[in-house]
């Protein structure tokens, strides 16, 4: 997900849905999209953590890539196993460039004759444009523009699948599923991006505003908006494609080594061959200048995206990247970049705000457990 925007803003399907939800509808990667409902972001993001949300997120590219060779062909792209992903599993990928920047952070899946992709709604463009000149020589790439996708997130998302769709509630983690929900062919997977236990689904535009009456008819769900998405990827620790990663952070400054399998690494079978990875590589063996932290602030203020980490001294150390009020926790957490002999947890710093500093140290991430079903 990623904060800018591109041109006229493009409707989603559930447009007039979400209009008549009340929704206080804003310009965002090219689309016009939910910020919140009447309730509002604090609200949903409690319902989200104690029963179920339905989260509109068509503006995400979905991507379908052919030819055997396809698995091959886009490890040339990204520092990730393709080629050893299982039939009907997903798997977290990184684009890189050729300075090991990411580009791009996505999911592969698996989907049994093809895989299948979901970028991020403002790089949509700029990865096609990678896919086709990386893949076109070796497999077909295509752009799904006729599909939409709904996220149901939180405990109570199971036992509502379960309910549209008997036997999906074994589906474990990154588990991926074509089938039928509540009698429309839908593409599952069981993952999500607010550290909930919940699934994605891919539906055809014809068809999702009808799947997304039946997901809000079940009591357990409601409308969350990107306000909510936001401060719950936060609270789970997770980056915003634009602001916590860029073309600029490597995914081993972004703390996302455990996205680069064993086999993709130096002494790996299929070791490197992806766009940087001659930097990406040295910073696995020799470590980095900094690294992506949690923040939490001692006060009650949030500390916002851009804000700068200080030293007791009062010397330049880092920069805050997201910030928020952790609704779960009570209180203020964020995400930023930090001198990497500072990172300790429990490291007290400061946080320059409009001239004042304020106190805050480095925490664990994720803020809150992650809930994901493993089985």
């Amino acid at each position: 997900m990623s904060h800018e925007d591109q041109g006229e803003a493009a409707l989603t399907p559930f447009d007039a849905m979400h209009r008549l939800a009340g929704a206080r509808m804003v310009p965002f990667a090219g689309y016009q999209m939910p910020l919140q409902y009447p309730g509002g972001i604090i609200s949903e993001h409690l319902h989200t953590r104690a029963a179920a949300s339905l989260f509109d997120v068509s503006h995400m590219g979905q991507v379908r890539l052919d030819g055997e060779s396809a698995a091959a062909a886009m490890e040339k792209l990204v520092p990730v196993d393709v080629q050893g992903l299982q039939p009907f599993r997903q798997r977290y990928a990184l684009l890189t460039n050729e300075a090991g920047g990411i580009v791009d952070d996505l999911m592969i899946t698996h989907a049994g004759d093809h895989l299948m992709l979901v970028v991020n709604a403002a790089r949509k463009e700029a990865d096609l444009a990678r896919l086709h000149a990386g893949l076109d020589a070796e497999c077909t790439v295509t752009y799904l523009a006729d599909r939409a996708l709904l996220a149901l997130q939180g405990p109570a998302a199971s036992r509502v699948m379960e309910g549209l769709a008997p036997g999906v509630s074994g589906m474990r983690f990154m588990d991926a599923r074509a089938c039928r929900v509540a009698g429309i062919d839908c593409f599952l997977t069981r993952s999500g991006y607010t550290g909930e236990d919940g699934f994605e689904i891919s539906v055809a535009a014809p068809d999702a505003v009808a799947l997304a009456e039946k997901l809000l008819a079940a009591e357990a769900v409601a409308w969350a908006g990107l306000g909510a998405r936001d401060s719950l990827r936060l609270e789970a620790g997770l980056c915003l494609y634009g602001q916590d990663i860029d073309e600029n952070t490597t995914p081993v400054e972004a703390g996302l080594t455990w996205a680069i399998q064993k086999v993709r690494r130096a002494g790996g079978a299929r070791a490197g061959g992806f766009p940087g990875a001659d930097r990406v590589m040295d910073q696995l063996a020799n470590g980095t200048d900094q690294l992506r932290i949690g923040i939490r602030p001692s006060g009650r203020q949030p500390v916002r995206a851009g804000a700068e980490l200080v030293d007791a001294g009062g010397a330049p150390v880092g920069r805050v990247t997201s910030g928020c009020h952790g609704a779960t926790v009570d209180g203020p957490v964020a995400m930023g970049y930090l001198r990497s002999d500072l990172t300790a947890p429990g490291t007290a710093l400061a946080a320059m705000v409009r001239g004042k500093a304020l106190d805050v140290e480095v925490a664990k991430m994720p803020f809150v457990p992650q809930r994901y079903y493993r089985g």
